[in-house]
């Protein structure tokens, strides 16, 4: 196989994935996520941790604040798209949080529900073969609308052949 990268847009850190990949070179691992100075895991996800030995560069957090909405958190999505288009991967893994929500009870970010069609829209124009894996959220009543607006958005935005 390949190179691989994880993008990781669940309201936590993905301590798990961070930590098995965090000294190769071949998976390029990415989260958007509250920071870990007020949100679990706290110990992990912070923006100075980079990769360790042939990893090092391949791992990228984006640590941000209580009450993001879509403007601060898209801008960190375009910084982790441009990371994603420059290690150039064979294929895009996407650990599809809804948590980010503004109707999750445990998020204290501001994403509507318009705003997970864009994500998806943007990992489309990345146009490498994406797997969508379903990782969660709370928000229970709405979790499957929102969930249908990141894939529509990414299946309306793909490009036949991708």
């Amino acid at each position: 196989m390949g190179k691989v990268t994880i993008f990781d847009v669940d309201y936590h850190h993905g301590n798990g994935t961070q930590a098995i990949f965090y000294d190769r070179a071949d998976v390029q691992f990415l989260s958007i996520h509250a920071d870990p100075k007020v949100e679990f895991p706290y110990y992990l996800g912070h923006a100075n941790e980079r990769g360790l030995k042939e990893g090092a560069g391949y791992n990228h957090n984006y640590p941000l604040p209580h009450g993001t909405s879509w403007v601060e958190w898209a801008e960190a999505m375009e910084d982790a798209c441009r990371s994603i288009e420059k290690f150039a991967p064979d294929v895009i893994i996407v650990s599809l949080g809804m948590d980010p929500y503004e109707k999750d009870p445990i998020s204290k970010f501001k994403l509507k529900t318009d705003d997970f069609s864009r994500i998806g829209a943007r990992i489309a124009r990345l146009s490498k073969p994406t797997l969508f894996v379903m990782e969660g959220g709370y928000a229970v009543g709405d979790l499957g609308i929102n969930c249908t607006k990141a894939l529509s958005g990414y299946l309306d935005t793909v490009t036949i052949g991708s």
